[in-house]
């Protein structure tokens, strides 16, 4: 009897088309369970080495995916969120995770997996967002079962064909061409955990043995680098470095595994005849332990990895935007005035931000370069954490009797924060023109962008004025910003009337009217609470 291929192809492809399906849905239910509050805790507890690899962990349970949990990495990284040293960490726990789906996987649920399903399936139709997200969790986590069940199914004739038998036999004496097969297939499903789910269902029905399923299995690690180096392309240096780390990490691991692979596998037997495991746990526990041991293996060594990287990609270093706060609680009930303090450099690195901000659009403006607009958004986000977490530290403090001096400040400083997270608004807004603009494909004329250019130049240079003035808290800058200001006030009002007459003219397009007009606009508020800030400088002595 015949292989009937249509058949085994379709059961097989089903079957990975779902368990991907699966493993997605899967993941987007537990972000949304966790509140999708990724971010925070990579940023908040990677403060060593250690620790992020306990986040990589934990992020990866949440995303069920290794590759997400790298991708997210490398775009803080690109974001300035995150130091190299604070992603190496994570892309290591990374790794570590993804062996949970795995061992998952491993276990039989068998028809267990289908009222499993029916009860996701009821859950996903309450109207309860938060039973929602569970049913969504319950129905993805069933439908890998069912779709390994399906991919299981498919590959059962492949006993029956004595040239797949032969194969096997020949790939255990090439190690290297089946590193390579785990590479390129995990790219092409762009999940691992389905290459090692095929992998453990291959090595359950015998159809390969022990020493062939490892080389797979480490070659599974690399090729899921793959989609974090594509991600990096185009970000900055450091993402690039990030991304190179990870495939680093994966490729030394795969190395040291190769040269000591007869031991690893006679451990992998040992430890399955000394537990009972079934075959597919065994492809879980090699997974796994290649994972921890290569991991505890290069993690003191991060220091290492990241001069390897950096000397292989120079470039320029920088400073992270939300690098750790100064903002200690334990000082508002014995040190407020010192508390106030604090809080004062965290509103001028937000003043700086903001200027940064503003240059980046207009350098978005002038070259029509994403990148900057890009910079712009992470600057903006950066301002808005910097918003929240002073204001909340502020609302702390104000519970403490202060004195009348501290009590003014306290007031003051609550207005900069407003004023500050104002002018990142304005920012934001010229982003969002000058994006409308490139999108709908307006021209502005080379006299409208020159004009452009010397109100933003001049705002840019009222608004770094104003941080100069609050942090020394200088009367003469605060008093050099007002005239700024009013020089600001007439520049835009004959802006107006010269875009008026190049309008009435036809020297100008009339739908490039609406976008000149509006980021004139913005710049003149701008201008507007950068003498708030001033007038506190003022006022307060």
């Amino acid at each position: 009897m015949g292989i009937n291929w249509i058949e085994m192809i379709f059961h097989f492809l089903g079957g990975l088309g779902l368990f991907l399906f699966a493993i997605k849905f899967m993941g987007d239910g537990l972000q949304k369970v966790a509140s999708n509050r990724l971010r925070d805790i990579l940023n908040t507890f990677t403060t060593n080495p250690f620790m992020g690899v306990l986040v990589g962990i934990a992020i990866t349970l949440l995303t069920q995916s290794s590759t997400a949990t790298t991708v997210i990495t490398v775009s803080l990284v690109s974001a300035k969120f995150l130091t190299l040293r604070q992603a190496i960490g994570i892309i290591m726990g990374a790794n570590i995770g993804t062996t949970v789906t795995v061992f998952i996987i491993g276990i039989d649920v068998g028809e267990i997996a289908y009222p499993i399903l029916a009860i996701g399936a009821m859950l996903l139709l309450m109207k309860k967002s938060a039973l929602q997200h569970i049913g969504q969790v319950l129905f993805g986590f069933a439908g890998l079962f069912i779709g390994i069940e399906m991919m299981t199914n498919g590959m059962q004739p492949l006993h029956q064909w004595q040239a797949f038998i032969d194969f096997t036999v020949h790939i255990e004496h090439m190690p290297v061409l089946s590193i390579f097969a785990g590479a390129i297939f995990t790219l092409i499903v762009q999940a691992s955990s389905a290459t090692v789910s095929i992998l453990q269902n291959l090595y359950a029905e015998h159809l390969i043995t022990i020493q062939s399923a490892l080389p797979v299995l480490f070659g599974e690690n690399i090729g899921t680098t793959v989609t974090v180096v594509i991600a990096s392309l185009g970000a900055s240096i450091v993402a690039k470095r990030a991304a190179a780390i990870h495939v680093l990490f994966n490729v030394i691991g795969t190395i040291i595994f190769m040269i000591f692979l007869i031991p690893f596998s006679n451990y992998v037997e040992w430890i399955a005849n000394l537990l009972h495991l079934e075959p597919k746990m065994q492809i879980a526990v090699a997974h796994g332990s290649f994972n921890i041991i290569n991991t505890i293996i290069q993690l003191p060594f991060t220091g290492v990895l990241a001069w390897i990287v950096t000397k292989l990609l120079p470039g320029e270093e920088y400073a992270t935007y939300m690098s750790q706060q100064q903002l200690d609680k334990a000082l508002i009930p014995t040190s407020p005035g010192i508390a106030l303090s604090q809080v004062k450099q965290e509103v001028i690195r937000m003043g700086e931000y903001c200027v940064q901000s503003l240059d980046e659009a207009l350098q978005y403006l002038l070259t029509c370069d994403r990148k900057h607009a890009s910079t712009a958004a992470h600057l903006e986000e950066a301002i808005n954490q910097l918003d929240v977490s002073t204001t909340t530290y502020l609302v702390s403090l104000s519970k403490q009797s202060l004195s009348s001096v501290d009590s003014t400040f306290h007031y003051v400083l609550l207005d900069n924060i407003r004023d500050l997270e104002r002018i990142g608004d304005h920012s934001e807004n010229i982003i969002e023109l000058i994006d409308y603009k490139e999108k709908m494909n307006v021209p502005l004329s080379t006299v409208a962008l020159e004009e452009l250019q010397k109100m933003f130049e001049l705002t840019i240079a009222t608004v770094s004025l104003t941080i100069r003035a609050l942090d020394q808290r200088n009367i003469a800058f605060a008093k050099d910003v007002l005239v700024c200001e009013e020089q600001i006030d007439a520049m835009e009002q004959t802006l107006r009337e010269r875009h008026i007459e190049r309008l009435n003219n036809c020297t100008c397009a009339s739908s490039a009217s609406l976008i000149y007009a509006d980021i004139l606009s913005n710049l003149e508020r701008i201008s507007d609470h950068a003498v708030n800030i001033a007038e506190t400088v003022i006022k307060v002595q």
